[in-house]
């Protein structure tokens, strides 16, 4: 009897192991938690938590605890990682979402919301479901701006030979190259130590990812250029997303929608502040001449209208949606 009740007791508690397990939802980011992103994540897994109740745990981890960007697309689709806000990057997954490397395309976060409404959700989120990936939400990584510590970037010749850490795709590679400057992809999480010991000259960021990541204490000079919008995308491996109960799908679809709004307006907040913020911290601030950028972005343009199907199909219909 005694032997019976333990072997009871026994399977009671790997069910109860195993219910456990599959309540857990395991949300992952690369960003560290100062920055747009990590406010952002952490105020979308507070509120999902909160949501979801006793029933669900939601498992958070910022600053490339489980990976980078890359390893963490491959964890959602072994199913190991539930849920990851996922950037630049999603541009060698789906050739597509490389329409925001484009530079200068976005023109302010309404013009960002009708792309994301009648592009991003359709079109785009088509295609990374493809490539088995389920776009849950578009949320604000920003505005990007180049930081370095040789001189101040005002036109594209001031970039000749800098070596400028870039995220992993080839679309911000390319778009360096073309203006000028030796671009060096790497994961976000070694910038700083790269930025430290002089293996990058400089980077290229929002200004939340460069003060969250405590990049003017490395870096001399930030040129003001608004040269790409970067979102981020709230990812789901398409499997595991399907897996997921109904109930706790709505909840991170609405839970999500929310947080999108609120990472806009955390995003504009944060414009208007940190540029005194990283100037007090020593970085020497300046605005590019956007014209001469935007003359010199040609070439990328054509190339993505040639390699990616449908490409300017999609720079026309973002384009004309900035004056709606």
């Amino acid at each position: 009897m005694k032997k019976r009740t333990l072997a009871l007791s026994a399977l009671v508690l790997a069910m109860a192991s195993s219910v456990a397990q599959a309540d857990k939802i395991v949300f992952a980011i690369g960003g560290p938690p100062g920055s747009l992103q990590g406010l952002t994540s952490q105020h979308f897994a507070d509120a999902l938590q909160e949501r979801l109740g006793d029933a669900h745990q939601v498992e958070y981890y910022h600053s490339g605890q489980l990976g980078d960007e890359r390893q963490l697309i491959q964890k959602m689709r072994l199913g190991t990682v539930d849920l990851a806000a996922i950037s630049s990057i999603m541009s060698s997954v789906a050739p597509s979402f490389a329409l925001f490397d484009m530079p200068f395309l976005v023109k302010d976060r309404d013009h960002l919301k009708r792309i994301d409404e009648q592009i991003v959700m359709t079109d785009l989120a088509d295609d990374a479901e493809d490539k088995g990936l389920h776009i849950v939400s578009t949320w604000e990584n920003g505005f990007r701006q180049i930081s370095n510590n040789e001189r101040p970037i005002d036109v594209p010749a001031d970039l000749d030979g800098l070596k400028l850490r870039t995220p992993q795709s080839e679309w911000r590679t390319l778009m360096f190259n073309t203006w000028g400057a030796n671009p060096t992809p790497m994961a976000f999480s070694e910038v700083f130590v790269a930025l430290q010991t002089g293996v990058v000259d400089g980077q290229e960021n929002p200004l939340s990812n460069i003060d969250g990541a405590k990049f003017q204490e490395v870096q001399d000079y930030l040129s003001l250029s608004n040269h790409v919008y970067s979102p981020i995308w709230l990812t789901a491996g398409s499997s595991g997303w399907a897996s997921l109960p109904e109930e706790v799908q709505s909840a991170i679809a609405e839970v999500a929608a929310e947080t999108q709004t609120w990472a806009l307006a955390k995003g504009l907040e944060l414009d208007n502040e940190l540029v005194s913020t990283l100037e007090e911290g020593g970085m020497a601030v300046n605005s590019v001449d956007r014209a001469a950028f935007v003359e010199a972005s040609a070439p990328v343009y054509t190339a993505f209208a040639e390699k990616v199907d449908n490409g300017q199909e999609l720079v026309d219909r973002a384009m004309a949606l900035a004056e709606e």
